[in-house]
């Protein structure tokens, strides 16, 4: 196995994972007929505070659940495969930070679900490769954003319904973590890059 194959398994390690437990956290919540809104985030209550931690493992629906889990494994996998010194650090300060700004600033009603640090590695990977002219991580962002559209529209209060406030603190954490591990991690040049700079080079040089 060569090394980038062995990069890449190794970034599908901790997304496959958390994926997987919160759909065993779900799917034990149907079985047996449970019901975890409770230990999401209710900001200003100290009964609220172990939402800080519990909140994006609890969904509201398997449509809600199916909703973050795509996103979940590209962009965790995106995020560890081409930041691979900084990526656990990030994921970390996002969960936590997001989950500490929903409960200072948010709504008081229950927050819940992973929609947050879906936001928070969406921007950071989009705000990285610009900070870092790195491409791949642009194209990341920007494909997930295709992909799922209405991820703009998520940091407004158009729906009632809807944590916009995780969407808006989780963005804000990861244009922070860009900024703040902006050294971190040195965009690679593929070859094909490097031909085309030096095809420009050259053109510049003839005009």
């Amino acid at each position: 196995m060569n090394d980038d194959k062995k990069k890449i398994i190794t970034s599908l390690i901790l997304p496959v994972g958390f994926v997987l437990l919160l759909w065993v956290i779900k799917i034990s919540e149907i079985i047996f007929n449970l019901n975890f809104t409770g230990f999401g985030i209710l900001p200003g209550s100290v009964k609220g505070i172990p939402g800080i931690l519990l909140a994006p493992l609890i969904h509201a629906n398997i449509k809600h659940l199916f909703s973050n889990s795509l996103p979940i494994l590209f962009l965790g996998t995106g995020i560890i495969y081409f930041y691979r010194n900084a990526s656990y650090k990030v994921i970390f300060i996002i969960y936590l930070g997001t989950g500490i700004l929903d409960w200072l600033f948010a709504r008081k009603a229950y927050h819940i679900g992973a929609s947050g640090i879906i936001y928070g590695l969406v921007t950071f990977l989009f705000f990285s490769g610009i900070i870092r002219r790195d491409t791949r991580a642009i194209a990341l962002a920007l494909l997930v954003t295709f992909l799922y559209g209405s991820l703009i529209w998520g940091v407004l209060p158009i729906d009632s319904g809807i944590s916009w406030e995780s969407h808006l603190f989780g963005s804000i954490m990861g244009i922070f973590c860009a900024f703040l591990y902006k050294r971190s991690d040195p965009a690679i040049k593929y070859d094909w890059e490097n031909e085309i700079e030096n095809e420009k080079e050259y053109d510049d040089s003839v005009l």
